[in-house]
């Protein structure tokens, strides 16, 4: 068995969980979530737990067998508590801003980069050089945020760039001078 997959997920109060066919739909305060479920994964809805059970042992299925159930654990994270990703931006003039729904980019191009937020993300920018990534998805979310990262990543030598809060830059010397 999947050490994580025979684990049953929790529902707390508020949160709905229905199967329909070979999908599972989510709902909770802050939204509703759905996900297709493979068929050789069998779902049961009982006492407040979602359990999960694999038909057969073959590597294909047992490797869904775990999957599935942390896809379901975030959605019911997500409905109840949501998701958000903190990004930070590093260097001189570099800066960001939200316009409306949009997130406005200025990292040294000759143009403002303007980031559309898909829908069920919010964007938040504090102030100019931090950006919050918010959602009930976690894929969307870190997705959202992986996008926003590749418009300018962090360079080696200077640190300038955008990058995750709790990420670490490893820094390089650069070019030394000969004697």
């Amino acid at each position: 068995m999947s050490r994580i997959g025979k684990q049953p997920v929790d529902i707390p109060a508020g949160v709905t969980v229905k199967m329909e066919n070979d999908t599972i739909v989510v709902k909770g305060p802050k939204g509703e979530l759905k996900q297709d479920i493979n068929s050789a994964i069998k779902v049961e809805v009982k006492d407040n737990q979602i359990l999960f059970t694999r038909s057969n042992d073959k590597k294909e299925n047992r490797s869904m067998h775990g999957l599935y159930r942390s896809l379901v654990n975030s959605m019911v994270m997500g409905v109840t508590q949501g998701f958000q990703k903190e990004l930070t931006i590093v260097g001189v003039g570099y800066r960001a801003q939200v316009k409306g729904k949009n997130l406005e980019l200025n990292m040294g191009y000759s143009h403002p980069v303007v980031m559309e937020a898909p829908e069920g993300i919010t964007f938040e920018a504090p102030s100019n050089t931090q950006v919050f990534v918010k959602g009930i998805d976690k894929q969307l979310v870190g997705q959202v945020a992986a996008n926003i990262r590749a418009v300018r990543k962090p360079e080696p030598y200077l640190g300038k760039g955008i990058r995750y809060a709790d990420e670490y830059v490893r820094r390089k010397e650069g070019k030394s001078a000969s004697a």
